[in-house]
């Protein structure tokens, strides 16, 4: 393979990698993720010939100014600085490709593709983002080698070095050569990525956590979840039912064997309690800090403080949502969100409450939440207190509502007096006799929730929802409209549940009054077929998927999520494993115990590896170069290599005057030069020429290098007073 191309090759993948590890992050703007993915392309894509051309080298001195000054009016305009910083170094590094020109501006690019990893591990750090990170290991090395090889060379032009021949450095021929890469210097470079990677994946886990993230984690991130907003239009279907994107994941203790392929849990999310004939609203908007333990400052009671011998915990990873809505069971008692670090201040992590029980979360942690949720047992009851003062709330109905539905609601609860019994009775009956479509034509006219009960009979899960409310308040049963998430698709891989923007749904929750206690219940009119998923569950595409996404969340939690916490867990964990081991085998008695101490075995390790290596070095040295200086080179290479050394010779000899013809053979050449002063070290070092390439004498690799030094002696001597020319007699 020619030099130059496979340079060229690594040295585009380089870029290519550091491009796509920022674009990878979803924290920049499409229409700028576009711009950077085409212009990536075109620059690689330009050929080596035109990057010569005038056109080019002035696009290359204005283009990084004008982007300087776009970028800078970006900033003013109160884009991050982040992101200015990223587009510009990203932009940057496609006018350095598209005008590229020798070594140096290779080995820009170089450094800019390592600023752009640098930066998506800041940004982001995810899945695509370690693929990237890892090709760039393999690549790197080998476009390290080739891109110092290729600035020597170039250097060496400069400076008017010669080769063996005597003749100038013809740059382009070394380009073209396809001596300089083999498959074994390709082999060799990537094989070194291995130790890389091992060195940075012991120093990362071994690395002190700080918490130093903490001070990037506000950047506003881009592509976040949207669905769940503080309003429900009927006109509009807010979260497309075929949208497979994972909105979060939980884990659930004590899985039975097989695991259901499918879950029904009920997250809650949001809930309204106006409505204006149209959509829904809240009443009360202020939110306040939730109410924290005072005994741990990352546990909120909602109801009473977990108990760990009785209470179930699930835990859940949340992707970024906006509004920023912390999703839980119905029954949740208790939630536990720890800080992103163990160093971070109490307040690093704050969780609001909002009206009708809606929890948030903001600080650093607004691109996600990691958190935990205890349900206590089944048998036990969660009373909750409605104030006379906010029942009227939960009764109102809008103006507008024409009479036949609240006629509708007391005619299918007719003789029944029991709160509960009606909200069954409505419930039932809007499930059976009503059916689910997306494509309802109730959200297009001026009564939706009419038009719906009487004339089409038809649609989505927010009229179900909203029509139930509102029938629920006509026979004076409490209630509001909730949003969230119904289900969970079990990951074979990952032994977890997924929650998927398609999983979003709309019930209502009443309340019910028996005896002196009330609490709300969840109602849910929806049809069973409206309330599954329209995504797919099966096939081989489903499996690939399912596969990537545990490995993104295992990356998630023990790659981007390593923290302070986890490495003090993972010591624990090693330390236990090895006391363990070691009271297995005994060792943790007497003598024995102190000697094979933690410390000391690892201490003793590194000496030994360090002690073999050096050994290995110098005897693996030592024996490639006797085995170089024993082995002869072939055949044709030797004829190739004398023939060098002698034109070597002829060009020493020049600036002394003395010029061989073409038809005088080189030992009577030799013999002629007698009474010059260099006559006697030419005549010996043409006799050693003769003998190896005509003789059958092997000139050895040391032969060749003292050959090499006597050339240079001559070169170096200066020219005598009356040296001969070439037209010596003989």
């Amino acid at each position: 393979m020619r030099f130059g191309f496979v340079h060229r090759i690594m040295t585009d993948a380089l870029a290519a990698l550091g491009v796509l590890a920022v674009v990878s992050t979803a924290s920049l703007d499409p229409w700028t993720n576009g711009v950077l993915l085409v212009g990536l392309a075109v620059a690689i894509a330009i050929p080596e010939r035109w990057q010569s051309k005038p056109a080019l080298r002035h696009f290359a001195t204005g283009a990084p100014l004008g982007l300087f000054v776009l970028q800078a009016l970006r900033l003013v305009l109160g884009r991050p600085a982040l992101d200015v910083a990223v587009e510009f170094a990203a932009l940057l590094q496609i006018v350095r490709l598209a005008t590229r020109r020798g070594a140096a501006h290779d080995q820009q690019i170089i450094v800019l593709s390592l600023l752009h990893l640098v930066a998506g591990t800041v940004l982001g750090g995810g899945l695509t983002y370690g693929l990237c990170f890892l090709g760039f290991l393999v690549v790197a090395p080998g476009a390290l080698v080739l891109s110092h090889l290729r600035r020597e060379v170039e250097g060496n032009y400069r400076q008017g070095a010669r080769d063996r021949t005597g003749l100038p450095v013809d740059v382009p021929r070394i380009l073209r050569s396809r001596r300089v890469v083999g498959r074994g210097f390709l082999l060799s470079t990537c094989l070194l990525s291995v130790p890389i990677l091992f060195f940075t994946a012991t120093l990362f886990v071994l690395f002190p956590r700080v918490g130093l993230s903490l001070l990037l984690l506000n950047h506003p991130r881009q592509g976040r979840m949207v669905g769940f907003s503080d309003h429900v239009d009927l006109g509009e279907v807010g979260v497309l039912r075929t949208d497979p994107s994972i909105a979060l994941r939980f884990d659930l203790p004590d899985l039975q064997d097989p695991p259901p392929p499918r879950l029904t849990l009920r997250l809650r999310g949001t809930a309204f309690d106006h409505y204006d004939g149209r959509a829904w609203s809240r009443t009360l908007t202020e939110r306040r800090p939730a109410d924290r333990s005072p005994f741990a400052l990352d546990t909120y009671p909602l109801h009473r403080f977990p108990d760990p011998a009785r209470d179930r915990r699930i835990a859940f990873d949340l992707e970024p949502i906006d509004p920023p809505v912390i999703f839980l069971p119905s029954r949740a008692i208790a939630l536990r969100v720890r800080a992103p670090s163990p160093l971070a201040p109490p307040d690093a992590l704050l969780v609001q409450r909002g009206p009708e029980g809606e929890l948030r979360y903001g600080g650093p942690e607004a691109r996600g939440l990691r958190y935990e949720v205890f349900l206590p047992p089944d048998d036990e009851p969660l009373p909750d207190v409605l104030p006379a003062s906010d029942r009227g709330r939960y009764l109102d109905l809008p103006a507008g509502l024409p009479p036949r539905v609240v006629e509708l609601a007391r005619q299918w609860t007719a003789g029944v007096e029991s709160p509960y019994a009606k909200a069954r009775i409505l419930e039932d009956r809007l499930r059976r006799e009503y059916r689910y479509d997306l494509a309802s034509p109730s959200g297009g006219t001026p009564q939706p929730v009419d038009h719906f009960l009487f004339e089409s009979h038809r649609g989505h899960c927010e009229f179900f929802s909203t029509a139930l409310a509102l029938m629920l308040r006509a026979v004076n049963v409490p209630s509001r409209n909730v949003t969230g998430f119904v289900g969970g698709t079990f990951n074979r891989f990952g032994r977890y549940y997924a929650v998927r923007e398609g999983d979003a749904h709309s019930w209502v929750e009443a309340y019910i009054e028996e005896g002196s206690r009330g609490a709300w219940i969840p109602l849910d009119a929806t049809p069973p077929s409206g309330a599954q998923p329209l995504h797919q569950t099966n096939g081989v595409f489903v499996y690939l998927r399912d596969f990537v996404e545990a490995l993104s969340q295992r990356w998630n939690r023990y790659v981007v999520g390593y923290d302070l916490r986890t490495q003090a867990r993972l010591f624990d964990e090693v330390a236990r494993s090895y006391d363990a081991f070691r009271s297995r085998r005994g060792l943790d008695r007497g003598a024995a115990g102190q000697l094979t101490r933690a410390p000391v075995l690892a201490g003793a390790f590194l000496v030994a590896a360090l002690v073999g290596y050096l050994y290995w070095r110098r005897r693996f040295r030592a024996a490639s170069s006797e085995a170089r200086k024993a082995k002869p080179p072939p055949p044709d290479k030797q004829q190739e290599t004398l023939a060098a050394l002698y034109r070597m010779l002829e060009a020493a000899l020049a600036p002394h005057g003395v010029l061989r013809p073409p038809s005088l053979p080189p030992l009577r050449h030799a013999e002629g030069l007698r009474e010059h002063p260099l006559g006697p070290e030419v005549l010996d070092l043409t006799r050693i020429y003769l003998e190896a390439r005509f003789g059958g004498a092997a000139l050895s690799e040391d032969g060749r290098r003292e050959f090499e030094r006597r050339v240079r002696e001559i070169r170096a001597t200066k020219p005598a007073p009356g040296a001969l020319s070439d037209d010596v007699a003989l």
